[in-house]
């Protein structure tokens, strides 16, 4: 495993590696959910990069970008055991030189959902992805299920702009309660980790409604709500029921599938997730 910082040692390091090139985006802290995306490119493809960098323009000045978890060497010997082949840790004046200017912009299916509450948010996103995938070439690029509007953006800025990348979007990896994995369940304490079950039961609740029959898109967000509502630790910030595509709010009966998504905090720490309805 090949461990690298600047672009011109990666683009050096990814001319010696057998096609195809599969990569992973991490913010680091790696978790069982970046790890299930490693072995997928490790499945499908002959050659694995991982980047790890924390990205400062997709976080707004009032956001956790300083307390965000960091283990870099934890997260090297994790990635030594899943053989990835190649480490990506630029910082940021390497990918945000002085008198940086040029920003990529996702424009509809950014202003739902997330864009409402964190409007500079996918901005940073799609610069920074866009940046590794020019740095790195991949062929394919894989991320979770568990931010899927980010993986519907980047999707949308892939087709617009050509870039010769599959997107390949992985189900969500879970802890035995059904709490995804998150780097940001660190922050919570012992009663938060607890009450942040209740997302999992909140989306569970809807699919059980969804698959005996019901479709009013409307109920399917209550029964979401009523759930979320029943344990006092938590404090949703929305909760949707859109469609799957332009992740607009649906109205009225669901004809076909449906993304159910929501934001809650517990405490100070703000959690995400989502689960697709599919008819």
């Amino acid at each position: 495993m090949q461990v690298v910082k600047t672009i011109s040692e990666l683009r050096s390091a990814r001319r010696n590696l057998p096609a195809a090139v599969g990569m992973v985006p991490t913010m680091g802290f790696l978790h069982a959910g970046h790890l299930s995306l490693v072995r997928a490119a490790r499945r499908d493809c002959a050659s694995v990069i991982v980047s790890i960098f924390v990205n400062p323009t997709q976080f707004a000045p009032h956001e956790d970008l300083d307390a965000y978890p960091r283990n870099t060497a934890r997260d090297l010997e994790l990635l030594a055991a899943e053989g990835a082949h190649l480490i990506w840790i630029p910082d940021a004046e390497e990918m945000y030189p002085e008198n940086f200017q040029t920003w990529v912009e996702v424009v509809e299916v950014t202003r739902p959902l997330e864009g409402l509450y964190r409007p500079i948010h996918f901005r940073g996103v799609t610069t920074v992805v866009a940046k590794l995938f020019n740095a790195a070439t991949p062929h394919q690029a894989y991320f979770g299920q568990k931010d899927a509007q980010q993986a519907a953006v980047i999707q949308q800025m892939v087709r617009d702009l050509n870039f010769g990348v599959e997107i390949k979007v992985c189900p969500t990896v879970r802890e035995p309660d059904g709490l995804a994995f998150s780097s940001r369940n660190a922050y919570l304490d012992p009663e938060e980790r607890r009450a942040a079950a209740i997302l999992f039961k909140a989306l569970s609740n809807a699919q059980i409604a969804f698959n005996k029959g019901e479709r009013s898109a409307d109920l399917l967000r209550e029964i979401m709500k009523t759930a979320l509502n029943s344990e006092p630790l938590a404090n949703p910030q929305y909760v949707s029921c859109s469609n799957p595509d332009t992740l607009l709010e649906l109205t009225g009966q669901i004809n076909g599938c449906a993304l159910l998504t929501m934001a809650v905090f517990f405490g100070k720490t703000r959690l995400i997730d989502n689960m697709i309805l599919e008819a």
